[in-house]
């Protein structure tokens, strides 16, 4: 089990560094699978596996978005004077959202992330927008537009540990960021969402239900360490392909994995 998780937050390293997934995509469909398979369908685990697969996935961001913000900033493809206005407002919408993911059953959750990822996918596809040559420079946003983006992507981000990039990047796509511009952006904004989501996990985990010793909340903290370990690998190897790969092509497969994560989460 251990060995699968060191594998595939290795991928999840990848994914954050080039696309600024924070590795949702990744932990939560295999952590939910592997919890489920794993436990017996009436232990607390099991019941809380869906809870327990985005608090943990919504921790390792916080490494992860950490460790590739920084490779971006060193890489120079951080527009930060686009980061720093949605961030608060990010946090601020992290807390609501966690809060709600904790009141609803797994399977709620589950299906919301499924529904989220099909309208996004559609919306790239069919919206002018995303599948475009980027302009020369990124367009602002209004106080006003900047406030209710914020607040929106941390609480569907937090909610489904997921991190902002499903959102960020296409919206920043529409404002004419290029996609290494919009990727690199999508990991510092993953990090407020993850720092607020992560401690409202922790401290909204319902008591009467015990985890076991390894439990923070609803964090699974030796499958946090393991997926860390394999996210500062992958970060290490994909962090030479920054600002490398064609724009249209960069589109193209960030939309291929956001399809490949909806199959194996309609499966699972």
């Amino acid at each position: 089990m251990y060995g699968l998780l060191l594998v595939f937050g290795c991928l999840a390293g990848v994914t954050t560094v080039l696309f600024g997934f924070g590795g949702g995509f990744v932990v939560v469909p295999l952590l939910y699978a592997m919890l489920a398979a794993s436990h017996a369908p009436d232990t607390a685990i099991a019941r809380n596996a869906m809870h327990i697969a985005v608090a943990t996935s919504t921790c390792v961001m916080i490494f992860g978005a950490s460790m590739a913000t920084w490779r971006h900033h060193r890489a120079r493809t951080l527009a930060w004077e686009h980061v720093r206005p949605l961030a608060a407002y990010i946090a601020a919408g992290a807390v609501a959202g966690a809060a709600a993911a904790v009141s609803l059953s797994g399977d709620w959750v589950r299906w919301a992330f499924v529904a989220y990822l099909a309208a996004t996918i559609l919306d790239s596809l069919l919206r002018p927008g995303f599948l475009h040559d980027a302009s020369e420079r990124i367009r602002p946003m209004s106080r006003l537009a900047t406030a209710a983006a914020g607040i929106i992507i941390g609480t569907i981000a937090a909610f489904l540990g997921v991190g902002g990039s499903v959102m960020t990047v296409p919206l920043m796509r529409r404002r004419g960021a290029s996609m290494t511009a919009a990727t690199a952006m999508a990991n510092p904004l993953s990090l407020p969402m993850a720092l607020t989501g992560t401690a409202t996990y922790v401290l909204m985990q319902d008591q009467s239900h015990a985890l076991g010793a390894w439990y923070a909340g609803y964090v699974d903290v030796r499958a946090f360490v393991v997926l860390a370990a394999g996210s500062w690998l992958g970060i290490r190897v994909a962090s030479r392909w920054i600002g490398r790969i064609p724009d249209a092509l960069h589109a193209r497969i960030y939309l291929l994995l956001l399809t490949v994560v909806l199959a194996v989460m309609v499966v699972a």
